[in-house]
């Protein structure tokens, strides 16, 4: 039989990946999905009675990390992404997706900072994990190496910065 704790973390990992899904488009918003993550798991773990003055209190950071073992949920979006440009990488020229994906859009831009791009992401998603970045479009028709790539991506222990998880 399933321990509590696994169940509640399918439970809670069946919702933040719905979420997840619903904010695939998060180039500018990182650190609002990192709070909203952890606001959601404050909410499903509770709080906690402190041992010294017996009070409850809200749970922190790392002890959110360590009750709940699962990637967080900006890993989790960037190797998704990562998998669906290696399956369009991987498609004909021909095909609609792919021109979307490599294709250069036509006509005026706005004014400012240009937008990213999907291929923009994936190369600072490459970067994070081998520090260069090569042609990530011929990395991505070797299969097997794409597929550890995205799950090193995915399984990746960044440096956590103060306040935040």
């Amino acid at each position: 039989m399933p321990s509590y704790t696994s169940m509640l973390n399918a439970v809670v990992g069946n919702v933040i990946s719905n979420l997840k899904l619903f904010h695939i488009g998060f180039f500018c918003c990182e650190r609002r999905l990192r709070v909203f993550e952890n606001r959601v798991l404050r909410r499903v773990f509770g709080p906690k009675r402190d041992e010294v003055t017996g009070e409850w209190r809200k749970l922190h950071n790392e002890e959110i990390s360590d009750l709940y073992s699962v990637p967080n949920i900006l890993r989790v979006v960037k190797s998704r992404r990562m998998r669906w440009a290696g399956h369009v990488a991987r498609m004909g020229e021909g095909r609609g997706v792919h021109r979307v994906l490599v294709g250069k859009p036509e006509g005026k831009r706005p004014l400012g900072k240009p937008r990213l791009r999907w291929d923009d992401n994936i190369k600072m998603d490459l970067q994070e994990v081998e520090g260069s970045c090569g042609d990530w479009m011929e990395l991505a028709q070797e299969g097997d190496m794409w597929r550890a790539l995205v799950n090193t991506v995915r399984n990746l222990r960044v440096p956590k910065m103060r306040g935040i998880s």
